[in-house]
């Protein structure tokens, strides 16, 4: 087993919510807070929509508030005849370091298959930007068994196209669908099986240093207790990340964990 990365990362994808006054608001209450109360371990990450990210990146740059900005999704392709997509050089020029590929919502309801998954992790990469790769199985799939072999193709699919050194960057959260947006977060058992085996598939794809996520129904009150699973190396959170208090508190569970109360 490969040693685990130094610092956690905790993401919020406000997923579409929050126009962008209310974007503005939301990350000056977080930089009032962070600029008081900083987090000395976890890294910090806000993924907006995308009529919010200049708001943001500017809010965040002139206030040098410690949080990245992160796209929540990215075309695969770098310019041409594809309306209403975004290049990933568009977003590098606004300042977004972050990218979110392969959202089981973008999976599920726009038809982003294995294939274009892997175009766009690729795609993400080439330009320089840190990308977070989603995946994870359904309920059926969850009941048949059939977790750990459909997660671990989607991982083999998504990385196996990459170099060495492009697969080690890529931070994987696990996400299962059963738990995204249901209030019922997976087990602490659950949890820590499948970031076991996504640590070890991910070995055996040669991406040791990534870093794994826990996404589904993260929260204030079980945050801790997940950050407390040796595979788990911070959140990908979605409702909780809309209230400054709630998003702040999840990192904070990270920061006391590895400060030694772990």
């Amino acid at each position: 087993m490969t040693t685990r990365a130094t610092r956690p990362l905790v993401m919020g994808n406000w997923k579409m919510n929050l126009d962008f006054v209310e974007a503005l608001h939301l990350v000056q209450e977080i930089g009032v807070v962070l600029h008081h109360q900083p987090l000395e371990h976890t890294d910090l990450v806000v993924a907006p929509p995308f009529v919010d990210l200049r708001t943001v990146c500017s809010i965040v740059e002139s206030e040098q508030i410690p949080v990245g900005v992160g796209a929540q999704h990215v075309s695969q392709f770098e310019s041409g005849a594809h309306t209403g997509e975004v290049s990933a050089s568009m977003l590098r020029r606004l300042g977004v370091t972050w990218v979110i590929v392969g959202h089981s919502e973008r999976r599920t309801h726009y038809a982003m298959s294995d294939e274009v998954v892997a175009a766009t992790l690729a795609a993400a990469l080439r330009a320089g930007m840190n990308a977070v790769l989603c995946v994870g199985e359904d309920e059926e799939r969850r009941r048949g068994g059939e977790h750990q072999s459909f997660v671990g193709a989607q991982l083999a699919s998504a990385l196996s196209g990459l170099s060495p050194a492009a697969r080690s960057v890529v931070t994987v959260a696990y996400e299962p669908l059963w738990a995204i947006g249901t209030g019922v977060s997976a087990s602490i058992e659950e949890i820590a099986e499948m970031g076991t085996f996504v640590r070890a598939t991910l070995d055996d794809l040669g991406a040791t240093g990534s870093r794994i996520l826990y996404g589904g129904s993260v929260n204030e009150d079980n945050a801790g207790d997940i950050a407390s699973v040796r595979s788990i190396d911070g959140f990908l959170v979605g409702g909780a990340s809309l209230r400054a208090a709630s998003f702040l508190a999840i990192g904070r569970a990270c920061d006391d964990c590895y400060a030694g109360k772990r």
